[in-house]
């Protein structure tokens, strides 16, 4: 490859990703969706993580209290 080739190729590059970054970060529906996700997804992923711990306690506490009702016979 010729080196102007490979220096206009890079310029083009350049350019194309200052433009991308431009329409991205100056567009204010983008950066709500960010914000958005950003602020959102956390809480649902811990929400569901406790759910899930609360569920396993209670089926823990049930399975005990079912236990002690009826205890195994000493053979």
């Amino acid at each position: 490859m010729s080196p102007q080739l490979f220096f206009i190729n890079n310029i083009y590059f350049l350019l194309i990703k200052a433009t991308l970054l431009d329409m991205t970060i100056n567009n204010p529906l983008f950066i709500f969706a960010v914000i958005t996700f950003v602020w959102f997804v956390p809480g649902i992923i811990v929400r569901r993580y406790n759910e899930l711990n609360q569920i396993k306690k209670k089926e823990k506490i049930q399975a005990d209290a079912i236990q002690k009702l009826y205890p195994k016979s000493k053979d």
